[in-house]
């Protein structure tokens, strides 16, 4: 498949809500496995539709030690009271990461490539992927789940690191 280009922070993109997928065909697999291949690539272990600027509710996870996977118009149906802190970054925003405290445990909605619905029950790492892409869909860029002076940090290290690339 391609290596698709990477929409980079802080291209407007980023705070832009995902389109629903309505067409579950051979086209909607050749875009996951093209977003697969970038994410790859990057590297990554989640990516979004709009990280390559597609601006499609799709979703490619790839976590150590599973097979890859696809959610299609994800949505997160409950998320538990008890929150966990876990370190985030984007391919999007490479090179820089800072923990972000979320839900540790969701259940999340979402159809496969081919438009079969499923739910999900998640903890530990694939909780915060799902959420942290579920965001992106949605039109939250990461850092946006900081405070205000861990959001101003990131930013300064990512743009000294920009000037420094």
């Amino acid at each position: 498949m391609a290596v698709l280009d990477l929409v980079r922070f802080p291209d407007p993109r980023l705070r832009q809500p995902a389109e629903p997928v309505t067409v579950f065909d051979g086209a909607l697999a050749d875009r996951a496995q093209d977003l697969l291949d970038t994410m790859r690539a990057a590297p990554g272990i989640g990516i979004t539709g709009p990280h390559a600027g597609l601006m499609i509710r799709l979703v490619a996870l790839e976590l150590p030690e599973t097979a890859p996977a696809f959610y299609v118009n994800p949505r997160v149906l409950w998320a538990s009271p008890e929150m966990g802190r876990h370190p985030e970054g984007s391919v999007s925003m490479p090179g820089v990461v800072e923990e972000v405290e979320r839900p540790a445990r969701v259940r999340v909605a979402f159809q496969g490539l081919d438009g079969t619905g499923h739910e999900v029950e998640a903890d530990g790492l694939l909780s915060v992927c799902l959420q942290h892409e579920i965001d992106q869909l949605d039109g939250i860029f990461w850092i946006h789940r900081l405070s205000r002076l861990k959001r101003e940090r990131v930013v300064k290290k990512y743009e000294k690191l920009l000037k420094a690339g």
